[in-house]
């Protein structure tokens, strides 16, 4: 399973990706007003400045929401760096945008999604990625986890080639679940990520390890 860091923070990109397991990058505008990146130039600068940092896909974010106005946007972004990958919610104009992005050989990621039928609709317009919500279905008493492996089955059962990007991953357990049920990536905060080097048992072996060296080395 790839690893994404979902933030905008350029601190915490470049300490995920000397930790040696960074596979991309996905961001939204949430993100980067929580940065203080506002003003359309200066995001697009600091898309340029995530993709000088990060060796994979760095997803942008469209704001509009018509068709017009998401492909105009998504050139652009495109054009930014061969990393970018462009990020459309998934709306009907949305899956129009999809496919007019997949003809034009620009890559995609279907954003928003919170049922299999959307998936669906992603996969059949030629999506790169597709990002099921677990947190944000979990904070409704749905379960995350579940759509996540519906899509994951569907794709295979029917050949596409879209992968599975799990997304609002909000704790570690989150992402082992992911990857019990076949994602084939997990977006998440840097400490998602860190939380899984934690064990108790890792913790005390190297205490004991430490010690016994120091008693026989002084």
């Amino acid at each position: 399973m790839k690893f994404f860091l979902d933030t905008a923070n350029l601190d915490q990109i470049r300490e995920a990706n000397d930790l040696g397991v960074l596979d991309g990058v996905t961001t939204n505008p949430s993100l980067m007003a929580k940065e203080g990146i506002r003003g359309e130039e200066n995001i697009r600068n600091h898309y340029v400045e995530i993709c000088r940092i990060v060796g994979g896909d760095v997803s942008a974010e469209v704001i509009s929401t018509d068709f017009e106005g998401m492909v105009r946007e998504g050139e652009v972004l495109a054009d930014l760096d061969p990393h970018i990958v462009v990020k459309v919610p998934c709306i009907a104009d949305g899956i129009k945008a999809i496919r007019h992005f997949t003809t034009k050989g620009i890559r995609t990621n279907c954003t928003l999604v919170f049922s299999p039928g959307q998936a669906l609709l992603a996969a059949k317009a030629g999506a790169t990625y597709v990002s099921p919500f677990v947190g944000r279905l979990d904070d409704i008493s749905s379960d995350g986890i579940a759509l996540v492996a519906q899509i994951v089955k569907m794709y295979s059962y029917y050949g596409y080639s879209t992968e599975v990007l799990a997304a609002s991953i909000r704790t570690t357990q989150h992402i082992i679940q992911c990857l019990e049920v076949g994602a084939d990536v997990a977006t998440c905060p840097l400490s998602a990520i860190k939380g899984l080097l934690r064990h108790p048992l890792t913790d005390s072996g190297l205490a004991t390890f430490l010690a016994d060296y120091h008693k026989l080395n002084g």
